[in-house]
């Protein structure tokens, strides 16, 4: 592992934040295309029905009516997703505009505007639900991470996602987990080493020697980062040996991982991963660990209450 330096932690090396501008507007436009032809046409289903578009919005509201209002937060939350709306109303129809009130990662308490929008009646009719089905869902996410980072404190250790993400919407999903104030992990199997306990199985290399030549082997043949899951306290000799950047420790008790940080020593990251509740959280901030990581914000996240109000 290579050092750092005396103002940047090694662990700098192996996480982010995404932003927004990290985004591929391609990627955002077919997730919203695919939405709205959910609810416009029936996409998913083998025989769509002959029958399409917003018959209600159609039969009922003239083409030229105007409308305005307000996106409303229910409850306390921490808001994600509000660049999406003015794509998501351009999708529809557009001739609808969105001005936001906030910045995603923002936190506000319940009553709070998130944003107003005038324009095209038709337009915000048909988009209302999709765009909320995104804003809340991603505030969802982001409100859970919050709740989770909060919980260590002070603690110089990072909350990390992992690659726990609906199909489809990871990337999305790890812009929310980051707006709540978490940090992201590798984005999928394409950029980091991640020597995993199956992977150490189906080689034959569980300890010792064997997998101290397996981790060395991966190390040789790649300039990516090498991560390596250990769940006992004596296969960390070898990983540290090898060469491994980080090292991974699945399902370790609090007292194990406090043994587990001393015996790596500083020369290896340290991620402690695996059952890892809101509960079990403030027992480990000040363990010395770099890292704790926690699909949770993501897969057990609820979605967040919001209303689009009408003026």
């Amino acid at each position: 592992m290579s050092s750092a330096s005396a103002t940047q932690p090694a662990s700098d090396r192996f996480c982010r934040r995404i932003v927004w501008e990290d985004l591929d507007p391609a990627y955002l436009g077919s997730l919203i295309r695919l939405a709205r032809s959910e609810d416009m046409n029936g996409a998913g289903l083998l025989h769509p029905p002959a029958a399409h578009g917003d018959p209600t919005t159609r039969i009922l509201v003239p083409s030229s009516s105007e409308a305005a209002g307000e996106i409303r937060a229910r409850e306390t939350l921490t808001v994600c997703g509000l660049q999406l709306v003015p794509l998501i109303l351009k999708a529809f129809g557009g001739k609808a505009d969105f001005e936001p009130a906030l910045r995603d990662g923002d936190r506000v308490q319940a009553g709070a505007v998130l944003g107003s929008f005038s324009g095209r009646a038709t337009t915000l009719l048909r988009a209302e639900r999709t765009l909320l089905n995104f804003l809340q869902h991603l505030s969802g996410i982001a409100t859970a991470t919050a709740a989770h980072a909060a919980t260590l404190g002070s603690s110089g250790t990072r909350l990390l996602d992992t690659r726990k993400t609906t199909p489809g919407f990871r990337m999305l999903e790890k812009y929310a987990f980051a707006c709540g104030g978490g940090w992201n992990h590798r984005l999928g199997l394409f950029d980091r080493i991640l020597v995993k306990d199956n992977h150490l199985a189906a080689r034959g290399a569980t300890a010792g020697e064997a997998l101290s030549a397996a981790v060395a082997r991966v190390r040789r043949r790649s300039s990516l980062p090498v991560e390596v899951e250990v769940d006992q306290l004596d296969q960390i000799p070898p990983v540290v040996e090898a060469g491994a950047d980080i090292i991974m420790l699945d399902n370790f008790t609090p007292h194990q991982l406090r043994e587990a940080v001393a015996l790596i020593g500083g020369r290896a990251v340290t991620e402690a991963s695996g059952g890892i509740t809101l509960d079990t959280l403030p027992l480990l901030g000040d363990l010395g660990l770099d890292f704790i990581s926690t699909g949770a914000p993501v897969h057990q996240s609820r979605w967040i209450d919001l209303g689009l109000d009408w003026r």
